[in-house]
């Protein structure tokens, strides 16, 4: 090979548990690059079968067809180098758990033949550190190096190694080896000690909001410490583990050997980037680009493309939106109605007694602006039906009966089920589609939302949004997606209310017992916090007086409780709820489409022990009420 190495960066839609699909759109990849007279084509990791996929791993059969793609991928590699990430595997051996040894690898084909790395046992490279917080979960079903080194009595650093093409040097690396941080070993330090021309991380990396500005300072990093080029390719789509829906921005890029970056396809959108790489990687990109921050705008985005791919896997085209009048239906309609048009959206508004003309009204104005269906159902008839069967009804044990009563908070929950396992669930059968979830994230942390009512639907598309950011981005769908106030004003202004109750009545001012901008700080200091906040952080910063800014809130406790006895009873209220009947509630959701860190499911893995507070909370109360318990 000649002193320049002409790669193509291959960023394209992995679709999860689908081998030979994806492997028919990699070949006609390889085809174009030939055409283009590239030397190398590089794809992400796992492309062939996908990355998220539960226990499917413990199938032979898949495992099977994984292996058989991947010679498809080999035997085209006659006069071109194909990097690609698939399932590799030792049928001779087993994983921990007893099944057939699995390994997370990146092959390299050239020449009809795999390479693997120099003096390594195996024809492809090992993913060495396997990432096991937030949804990740990949001990379970992979061997890493780590392992295998131990297997075999031999040093990490032995089996991490170039693989050789020619007379190039290639450090290829998975995903979590660029990120080693926090790790006893360094694939990418020892590679480049090793004298590697330059080095390739395949990812399957979700997005997460603000985690390409990390990336691009670690790995800007890295290549300057290193003083070699990483070429990093992501792929896009959308993979979930049942609970959680992840989208996969790409984002693909190549770092030189002075960190500088050469950006590829525009994030969430399929691609190629060519670069030529020379022997001497360092500087050949000019001038730094700097990281650049997400926002409300990058927000929208995946949550346009997820949902976008989600209602396309779950084979719907229809939507019915329960419209409340209140932002975060009007949010939801919006964004669906970025997705389908019109006349496959279907508005419905469901009123009883205790909603307002307003709320009904600012429905009817969301319906019209977006152009969708729109219909209003009355669940008062109903409710009284389910309130005179029940109410007062005689239960009879032998030798006793008793008398059941509907409170006022049970009647409640059953105009808020009334609207949708009756109302929203028919209507979406007769209209041939499916019914959305409208909960957002600071609603579904402490439970705030009726189980089998507004917690139904196919998928919470934000409900990995606090309230505030639902506002926010209420307010750039208007601003920067619409151009114009599809949103009524009123979404905005309306006091945020259930209406289920004259207590909750928005024409008084009156509604959800949430306030939002503290809560929602409040509450994310206790899920996204990499070290996860406890009531006795909280306890401790509000002595301090130094509350606020450990939350990230900017306003003044003492304007929302007068008394630290308040404080404490608001405090224990939604930690109560949150630890408790929250859990069951978040367990029996809807997927989560997650945008944020730590969205609920199974990148928040939660376990139903009831609330629980610690000997130093307990002890920190006693100091600031004198008294003691919970």
């Amino acid at each position: 090979m000649s002193q320049v190495l002409r790669i193509r960066v291959v960023q394209f839609e992995v679709l999860p548990g689908r081998p030979r699909e994806n492997v028919d759109r990699m070949l006609e990849s390889v085809a174009r690059a030939r055409e283009a007279v590239r030397d190398a084509v590089v794809f992400p990791e796992m492309a062939v079968p996908g990355y998220l996929l539960g226990d499917e791993w413990e199938r032979p059969a898949f495992l099977r067809e994984c292996e058989a793609c991947g010679e498809l991928l080999r035997e085209a590699s006659r006069d071109i180098v194909i990097l690609f990430g698939n399932v590799g595997l030792d049928w001779h051996k087993h994983n921990e758990d007893g099944r057939v040894r699995k390994y997370n690898a990146c092959f390299v084909a050239a020449g009809g033949r795999f390479l693997g790395p120099e003096g390594g046992p195996y024809p492809f490279v090992i993913k060495t550190l396997m990432p096991n917080y937030r949804e990740f979960d990949d001990s379970r079903h992979f061997f890493d190096t780590r392992k295998l080194a131990r297997e075999l009595g031999c040093t990490v650093e032995s089996l991490i190694a170039p693989v050789r093409i020619g007379d190039w040097r290639v450090g290829a690396m998975l995903c979590e080896d660029g990120w080693d941080t926090d790790y006893g070993v360094s694939p990418l330090r020892i590679l480049a000690a090793k004298g590697v021309d330059f080095l390739v991380n395949a990812s399957a990396s979700p997005f997460t909001f603000d985690k390409n500005h990390k990336r691009h300072r670690v790995f800007t990093a890295a290549a300057a410490a290193v003083k070699r080029p990483v070429v990093y390719v992501n792929k896009t789509g959308i993979q979930n583990n049942g609970k959680t829906v992840f989208t996969f921005d790409g984002s693909s890029c190549v770092y030189d050997g002075s960190g500088n970056v050469l950006e590829g396809p525009a994030a969430f959108e399929e691609g190629t980037l060519d670069v030529d790489l020379p022997r001497a990687g360092t500087g050949f990109f000019g001038g730094p680009v700097p990281p650049v921050r997400d926002n409300i705008a990058t927000l929208a985005k995946a949550l346009l493309y997820g949902t976008e791919r989600f209602l396309r896997q779950c084979g719907a085209d229809r939507v019915v939106v329960g419209a409340s009048g209140g932002i975060d239906s009007a949010v939801v309609a919006s964004l669906y109605r970025q997705i389908l048009p019109p006349d496959q959206i279907l508005l419905v508004n469901m009123p009883s007694r205790f909603n307002s003309g307003t709320t009904i009204g600012l429905a009817r104005a969301l319906a019209a602006n977006l152009g969708c269906g729109y219909v209003e159902v009355p669940i008062e008839e109903s409710v009284r039906l389910t309130q005179r069967q029940l109410d007062g009804v005689e239960i009879a044990w032998p030798g006793k009966k008793r008398r059941l009563g509907l409170t006022d908070t049970v009647m409640e929950n059953v105009q808020a089920r009334d609207r949708v396992a009756r109302v929203l669930s028919a209507m979406a059968a007769a209209f041939g589609g499916v019914f959305t979830c409208n909960a957002n994230k600071s609603e579904l942390t402490v439970g705030y939302t009726t189980l089998y009512g507004d917690l139904g639907g196919y998928l919470a598309n934000i409900a990995d949004l606090w309230k505030g950011e639902v506002y926010a981005l209420g307010r750039h769908l208007n601003t920067h997606v619409y151009d114009e106030a599809v949103l009524p004003e009123g979404v905005f202004t309306v006091t945020p209310s259930a209406e289920l109750s004259a207590a909750q009545a928005v024409d008084e001012g009156k509604g959800d017992p949430l306030v939002y901008p503290y809560h929602d700080c409040l509450f994310r200091s206790w899920v996204e916090s990499w070290n996860r906040v406890t009531p006795e952080e909280i306890l401790e910063w509000y002595q301090s007086g130094v509350l606020e800014p450990r939350i990230g809130w900017d306003g003044r406790i003492g304007e929302l409780f007068a008394t630290p006895a308040e404080f404490i009873a608001d405090l224990e209220r939604w930690w109560n709820l949150y630890q408790g009947l929250g859990v069951a509630k978040r367990i029996q959701a809807p997927p989560v489409l997650a945008v944020k860190r730590r969205a609920f499911g199974f990148d928040h893995r939660e376990s139903q022990m009831g609330a629980r507070y610690t000997e130093r909370y307990q002890a920190l109360k006693r100091g600031q009420t004198g008294a003691g318990g919970s």
